[in-house]
């Protein structure tokens, strides 16, 4: 469970350094942190994450662009999270 918290970390933190535009700069996967539990679980999702997903939406094509997101932000688990937070997933 410590090897994938810290590869999600990881992730993170690189994902966060391939911002380059300014209108990027406000996509800040950081912010999503309360929502691993559920992604990686399938856990219903809290409602500090339903509200952060739904400030962090506009980046959504942002994040399954990156290849070290893509299995995370397209997997089922966060489909399901998606649905529960009444979020439509993207059309990148």
């Amino acid at each position: 469970m410590k090897k994938g918290v810290a590869a999600l970390f990881v992730m993170v933190v690189m994902a966060v350094a391939l911002v380059h535009d300014t209108a990027a700069m406000t996509c800040n996967l950081l912010e999503l942190v309360s929502c691993s539990v559920a992604i990686k679980s399938g856990e219903n999702p809290s409602a500090e994450c339903c509200a952060k997903l739904k400030e962090q939406q506009p980046c959504f094509c942002q994040y399954i662009r990156n290849p070290l997101l893509k299995p995370y932000v397209d997997s089922p688990n966060a489909k399901k999270i998606a649905a529960a937070c009444g979020i439509q997933p993207p059309t990148c």
